[in-house]
């Protein structure tokens, strides 16, 4: 059995935008329909969401039948979270709050087997198809990717250092939390906090890395993909089901 084939780290390092769903409601039936809207990717949130290791791994064998590549955001930069993803199959993996270099390096190393990183290794994993993938310790790196989310004025200071160190795939800016950290009090559509965003967008791009973002207003995605972002989310299903909701309620209630 071979190793699975990471469409999307491809695709990034290719140039080729990835346009992606943010999925927070932690449940694997939610992440099955949404799996088949035609998104490249699906964040898979455990930081913002009460999502564990178990119900995870639901979303991931519920996803793995779509043409759709799941990315899971552990709740922080940990080593063990990072190994316990890795193990039941997660491929891509998006580290928040990343702060500099030293962080970046960590994560480059919780993802890789010894001697290059300290990813602890069991054999008969779900991402070694329980022990059928030949010589996986010495492969699966060609095939994980390592996304770091940048979201505060002290890290967007080393943008170019933390997106230089090597393992590194692509930089998402996080526009809820940066805007918070500029001063805006959260609001990532401030005009101060796009431009911040495009120049960050571009920033990056410039290191060779893929750029990546959230925004779910249309006008600001379009804004953002000619600003070189390579990966964006466009939505969040949360978000999308309550929005919805509310419009059909009100539609119909006197």
């Amino acid at each position: 059995m071979d190793l699975p084939v990471n469409s999307f780290k491809h695709a990034i390092a290719a140039g080729r935008p990835q346009i992606g769903l943010w999925c927070t409601l932690s449940n694997a039936y939610a992440a099955e329909i949404v799996a088949g809207s035609g998104f490249d990717w699906l964040l898979l949130d455990t930081e913002h969401s009460p999502n564990e290791i178990d119900t995870v791994l639901g979303q991931l064998q519920a996803v793995g039948a779509y043409p759709t590549t799941p990315i899971v955001r552990p709740a922080w930069n940990d080593p063990v979270l990072i190994k316990r993803f890795l193990d039941i199959g997660a491929q891509t993996l998006l580290l928040p709050y990343i702060q500099s270099v030293s962080e970046a390096e960590r994560a480059v190393a919780s993802m890789r087997y010894p001697p290059h990183g300290f990813r602890g290794v069991g054999g008969t994993t779900r991402a070694t198809r329980f022990g059928r993938v030949k010589d996986y310790a010495a492969r699966c790196e060609s095939e994980l990717c390592l996304l770091l989310q940048v979201e505060t004025k002290t890290a967007l200071d080393q943008l170019e250092s933390i997106a230089g160190v090597e393992g590194v795939d692509g930089i998402f800016i996080g526009p809820a939390d940066l805007s918070a950290s500029l001063g805006f009090g959260g609001n990532a559509s401030h005009p101060e906090v796009v431009k911040v965003v495009g120049d960050a967008l571009r920033r990056i791009r410039a290191t060779g890395r893929a750029a990546g973002v959230l925004a779910t207003d249309p006008a600001l995605v379009d804004h953002y993909l000619e600003c070189g972002a390579t990966f964006v989310a466009v939505g969040v299903d949360m978000g999308i089901l309550a929005r919805e909701t509310t419009q059909l309620a009100a539609r119909f209630k006197r």
